[in-house]
């Protein structure tokens, strides 16, 4: 039986970067993924880190995240772009949020600027007039690919960290014997180590179903589109709209929040948690969402895996809304999952040396370098 100091069992970007941190420490790690690859959460969204989106203690996880992946980037081509993020507010209400946040991120040193509708458009060309009010813009946020950038951090941490990658291999057992965990998998292979740790996302049937079904947690479905390359169009960095602002956790702690009103164009998207997001992938195509709907454990399956051609319409609609570049150029239209908690994530402890950490909702991308690297520390 091979013996690590930590077995990570999911090599998604929660279990990924904790590995790194252990490996950074000096620890022999070994990484178990049930796929070949990560399938899930990690390679299916819009690869975005915008600390800006978050507040509390995980604005600080994420602004140490863009350190952490700025650090690699410039060893191991992870495909870390620094193209910055932007709000655009589209009425009043958006763009006094946007200058509160302003104010709040002045406060906490974190850079940032106001821009005027003249400079939006300037910015974006692509942007329809009629839409702009006014933006919020963070230029050291940065965008990855996500059909890349978690092959190459596992490439990274293989080769120059010296981590182990088991994959196609799943874990059926984790048990904590006299101090030692001993991991089985379903082909009856045996690995110990002294502290094991669980980011298996929103896979709750493998390991410890009875704590996943009094957990609390959900899992949110996301739809995305992407259109096809756009040669003659560029739209630089992360580009968040009106929705975003009225959606995202640093706005709820502006002082206008808890006054803001749904306007009725705004309430069938409010309906199916839509906000309109765009990020340009380097071969010129352009992501577009996001939808949210919402089911318990064990009742995951009801969300289905197909894609609503209602609620693609309502996503397009409104992009055409706020762009004029062919939005309906769409190449492909998939659905994304992740797990999430009322408490922001989900922290159990099995026994002293096994530990879940899953759970982490929308905020995986952006947060979960730096969180990883504050939980090594705690249990290392």
């Amino acid at each position: 039986m091979k013996n690590f100091d930590l077995i990570v069992v999911g090599s998604g970007i929660m279990g990924a970067f904790h590995a790194y941190h252990a490996a950074k420490k000096g620890k022999k790690v070994l990484i178990i993924e049930k796929d070949n690859f990560p399938v899930s959460a990690t390679v299916r969204n819009f690869g975005q880190a915008v600390p800006s989106g978050s507040a509390g203690k995980w604005f600080d996880y994420g602004r140490r995240s863009l350190e952490i992946y700025k650090d690699i980037q410039q060893q191991f081509d992870i495909s870390v772009r620094k193209n910055g993020t932007i709000y655009i507010a589209s009425d009043d209400t958006e763009w006094q949020l946007a200058n509160e946040l302003f104010d709040i991120h002045q406060r906490q040193g974190y850079e940032c600027s106001l821009l005027s509708k003249r400079q939006c458009l300037d910015l974006y060309p692509e942007l329809k007039q009629d839409y702009v009010r006014g933006a919020i813009y963070y230029p050291n946020e940065v965008s990855v690919e996500p059909n890349l950038l978690i092959y190459r951090i596992i490439q990274y941490l293989q080769e120059q960290l010296g981590v182990t990658y088991l994959n196609n291999t799943s874990v059926i057992n984790c048990t904590d014997i006299s101090g030692k965990v001993v991991v089985t998998t379903a082909g009856s292979q045996l690995y110990s180590a002294d502290k094991a740790i669980i980011c298996s996302g929103y896979v709750f049937n493998l390991l410890f179903p009875e704590i996943y079904a009094q957990s609390g947690m959900v899992v949110s479905k996301l739809q995305m589109l992407q259109t096809v390359p756009l040669a003659n169009v560029s739209i630089k960095g992360n580009i968040l709209t009106g929705l975003s602002i009225r959606r995202y956790e640093s706005f709820e702690q502006c002082p206008s929040f808890k006054n803001i009103t749904t306007p009725e164009h705004y309430s069938e998207l409010k309906k199916w948690g839509i906000h309109i997001l765009f990020k340009q992938a380097i071969d010129g195509s352009v992501i577009i969402g996001d939808s949210h709907e919402y089911a318990p454990v064990g009742r995951t399956d009801e969300l289905g895996f197909d894609t609503q051609n209602h609620i693609n319409e309502l996503m397009l609609k409104e992009a055409e809304r706020i762009m004029s570049f062919p939005v309906r150029k769409i190449a492909r239209a998939w659905a994304g999952f992740y797990a999430q908690h009322p408490n922001d994530i989900f922290e159990f402890d099995i026994s002293p040396n096994i530990h879940i950490r899953t759970g982490i909702g929308g905020k995986g991308m952006t947060t979960s370098a730096g969180y990883a690297e504050n939980m090594i520390a705690s249990l290392l």
